[in-house]
């Protein structure tokens, strides 16, 4: 896995997340594939969920959630096709359930968040997510969540 360079990075990818501005949690798609997708997010102190030089609780949970949010939009436009060309946003989801949360650290702004959200299963428009982030190669925050999708 290269994460080195993003797949899509900035405007392309919050086009791809229900989330919009000032609420967006992720900015770079650095990979996915059927089971994982990798997510980045500068850290910036105009965040808001940045507080005294840190990254806080609510930004990690909502920084997870948005990954996973990520990957369904980028699988959406993987189909361009079906899309006509035109960039299309993830369906909106709801975490219905936060399980094991831990939060290892706060990352300092300034700073790059890299996120991993692995698919466990979906069943009715619900998905079962586990997700790991990390700041400078140390662990974060890690948790599983279920999300539940809505439909069109």
């Amino acid at each position: 896995m290269n994460t080195n360079s993003p797949i899509y990075e900035g405007d392309v990818v919050i086009n791809m997340v229900p989330q919009k501005e000032p609420f967006v949690m992720v900015d770079k798609l650095l990979f996915s594939d059927d089971v994982k997708t990798v997510s980045g997010l500068t850290l910036k102190e105009d965040n808001i969920f940045s507080y005294n030089g840190f990254f806080r609780e609510p930004g990690l949970v909502e920084n997870m959630a948005q990954t996973a949010a990520l990957r369904m939009g980028y699988e959406i436009n993987r189909q361009k096709s079906d899309n006509n060309g035109e960039l299309k946003g993830a369906p909106v989801g709801y975490i219905g359930a936060i399980k094991g949360l831990k939060i290892h650290s706060l990352p300092p702004v300034h700073s790059e968040l890299v996120t991993e959200v692995r698919f466990e299963n979906e069943v009715m428009g619900v998905l079962l997510i586990k997700a790991f982030c990390t700041c400078n190669g140390n662990a974060v925050a890690e948790c599983e969540m279920k999300i539940f999708v809505k439909k069109d």
